[in-house]
């Protein structure tokens, strides 16, 4: 009997480290995941919408001066809204995470059996036999702080956002917004003529998808050449059809 309540208590143990040391490596790779898609999102809606506008008015002008205007004003308003939509983003996951938080917290209180059959079955799937299981969960539900946040993180796996994720978030993708509206927009800014300037753009914009792409893929562990490929190709398409909306209502 103490030989198996020391085995148990060892199992425990082990879920303990197991855990902080999932959780060690989880945060900073929830976190660069998380710049990661705020400047995916920003940078390529930047590179494609803008130049659909100023490709789309080149055809209507002879200079380049009504179209490095319009292209501004784009940008501008771009990057707010784009940044807006994340900070809203951000914002409804954190009432989704308290709203769920607060539900899980009155299920604890109420039905505090359920709960422990919950992560039992939930450690049972990570290899824990159904003895040691049953140990690991009465030791996590005698504190029911710590069955909540259990739960919130294995069960339901959700993490509660940093504070300040949701500036973060709207000031990187409207930075991202701007540094990728301004690619597209440079050759209109370099030469009047606005033909000349359109087919610059066009070569700026595709090479800034690649490398855009080539980069994402080197972050992400993604092979870099299939990355800047399909990157250059997706937004490549994006911004041809935008163009040719943008000719078609000109």
């Amino acid at each position: 009997m103490e030989q198996n309540l020391e085995v148990q208590n060892s199992d425990v143990e082990n879920l303990e480290v197991q855990k902080l040391e999932v959780q060690k490596s989880q945060r900073p790779r929830a976190r660069t995941s998380e710049i990661i898609r705020d400047v995916v999102i920003g940078m390529s809606d930047g590179l494609t919408v803008p130049f659909a506008l100023a490709a789309g008015l080149s055809g209507t002008v002879s200079t380049t001066t009504l179209v490095v205007i319009a292209g501004i004003a784009e940008i501008a308003a771009g990057a707010i809204a784009m940044g807006l939509g994340g900070f809203l983003a951000v914002r409804t996951d954190h009432e989704y995470f308290v709203a769920q938080e607060s539900e899980q917290r009155r299920k604890i209180r109420g039905i505090p059996q359920s709960q422990r059959e919950r992560i039992v079955d939930l450690v049972e799937r990570w290899g824990i036999t159904p003895l040691s299981a049953q140990a690991v969960a009465t030791d996590i539900c005698n504190d029911p702080e710590r069955c909540l946040d259990f739960i919130m993180k294995y069960d339901l796996q959700l993490q509660q956002p940093h504070p300040n994720r949701a500036l973060h978030s709207s000031l990187t993708i409207g930075a991202s917004y701007i540094l990728g509206g301004l690619v597209p927009l440079a050759p209109y800014m370099l030469i009047s003529q606005s033909e000349s300037a359109l087919l610059l753009s066009v070569i700026v914009t595709l090479l800034a998808l690649f490398v855009f792409g080539w980069i994402k893929g080197a972050v992400t562990g993604v092979r870099v050449l299939k990355s800047a490929a399909q990157t250059m190709m997706v937004g490549g398409t994006a911004a041809g059809i935008a163009f040719m909306a943008a000719k078609w209502i000109a």
